[in-house]
C-alpha cells in the first residue's frame, strides 16, 4: 500500500518542523478553519478511535496555503510592469 494523505501530511509536518499552530496559520491563508482537535486526529494511528482520514480537499488546501505561507501571496499575471 502506498502513502496516504495522512502520511504525506505527517511527513511534511516533520520535514518543515511545523507545529499545530503553524498548520492552522497555513490553513487560514486559504480560508479553511480547523481546530487543534481535528488536526491532531490526522496524526493519530489508524487504529485509534479518534483517527480521521485526511481527504484530498484538506491536503490540496494545505499545499496551496503552504505555497502562500512560504512564498507570499500570488502576484497577478495580468498586471503591467511600470
Amino acid at each position: 500500500m502506498g502513502l496516504t494523505n495522512n502520511d504525506i501530511l505527517k511527513k511534511l509536518r516533520v520535514a518543515l518542523k511545523m507545529r499545530d499552530n503553524d498548520i492552522q496559520d497555513v490553513m487560514k491563508l486559504v480560508n479553511f478553519e480547523i481546530s487543534k482537535g481535528e488536526l491532531s486526529a490526522f496524526f493519530r494511528s489508524e487504529d485509534h478511535p479518534n483517527y480521521m482520514v485526511c481527504h484530498d480537499q484538506f491536503l490540496r488546501n494545505f499545499l496551496n496555503g503552504l505555497i502562500i505561507y512560504k512564498r507570499g501571496p500570488r502576484k497577478d499575471k495580468g498586471a503591467s510592469k511600470t
